[in-house]
């Protein structure tokens, strides 16, 4: 992990050598969405990582942000995934194809599989995200995605791929924040090279009326969404905070500025409880 440097975010190192940004901004439908809070992050705060899928529609607002930003498309690090129901082959090119077309870009820093199921009756999953995650890497090969990853994923399914393909996920993005710590999966990724990022770093706000958490912001004059922030982070974590309002972009992004002492660390640590606020894979074969 790299430090900042001259105002710009610190990057993990891929297993395939690109440095990705260790802070971006996330894209969701739930709790709406802001082209202004996005175009604000790229412009005004240094953000270079932006995060979206293709299921979240946000695909052609996100292309004039690109558009509007004035930051060429070679200093940015724009993640796209690809949807279950475009799992296979020829499906996921011509996906890829059409994603790129919608954000106005040639080619994507990262495209994922974003889910392990592939919502296709009587389809198999593994050989369904096997098929998809072959096109991902000829869309590799031809240089049209820098990385290719996989969202969602738990061990099994990681494993799966290793058997079933060649390239190894550059990066396994999931659901990540106090209250859900996957610490196996974290040190599988650890073991195989596989960069760990983690979504919904607040617990969809859940975790801002944490007292553990309340507390900390007081005693390092932070605010709650920073102490998580922070925190996820410091356990070496990609990190893509979603809002929708400009100061809270702001907020989330000046996390570079302090460090948690390692008993506070420890104190986030055990409020894993194994909730998710987002999609749980756990069962998905």
């Amino acid at each position: 992990m790299s430090s900042a440097q001259d105002g710009t975010f610190p990057t993990v190192k891929l297993s395939n050598g690109l440095q990705m940004p260790m802070l971006g901004i996330g894209t969701s439908r739930v709790g709406g969405f802001s082209q202004d809070a996005v175009l604000y992050a790229v412009r005004e705060c240094g953000v270079r990582l932006i995060d979206t899928s293709k299921f979240n529609g946000f695909e052609v607002q996100l292309a004039e942000v690109f558009r509007d930003s004035g930051v060429p498309r070679s200093d940015l690090w724009v993640t796209n995934k690809l949807w279950p129901l475009d799992y296979g082959y020829e499906t996921a090119k011509k996906a890829f194809q059409k994603s790129c077309s919608q954000m106005g870009v040639e080619y994507l820093d990262i495209y994922m599989l974003q889910w392990p199921n592939s919502m296709q009756p009587g389809s198999s999953n593994r050989e369904l995200r096997a098929e998809s995650w072959r096109a991902l890497e000829d869309l590799l090969e031809q240089g049209l995605c820098r990385s290719i990853g996989v969202s969602n994923f738990v061990i099994h399914h990681l494993e799966q791929i290793k058997q079933d393909c060649t390239v190894v996920p550059h990066v396994n993005q999931v659901e990540y924040h106090p209250y859900q710590q996957p610490h196996k999966l974290m040190e599988y990724c650890r073991q195989e090279g596989i960069a760990f990022q983690g979504y919904c770093p607040l617990a969809k706000g859940q975790a801002l009326s944490d007292t553990t958490i309340i507390q900390l912001a007081q005693k390092y004059g932070r605010t709650p969404a920073q102490i998580c922030i922070r925190w996820s982070i410091q356990n070496g974590a990609i990190t893509i905070p979603k809002s929708t309002k400009k100061e809270h972009v702001e907020e989330n992004c000046q996390v570079f500025g302090f460090q948690l002492e390692e008993e506070d660390m420890e104190a986030i640590k055990n409020l894993h409880d194994g909730r998710h606020v987002s999609w749980d894979p756990t069962n998905v074969e």
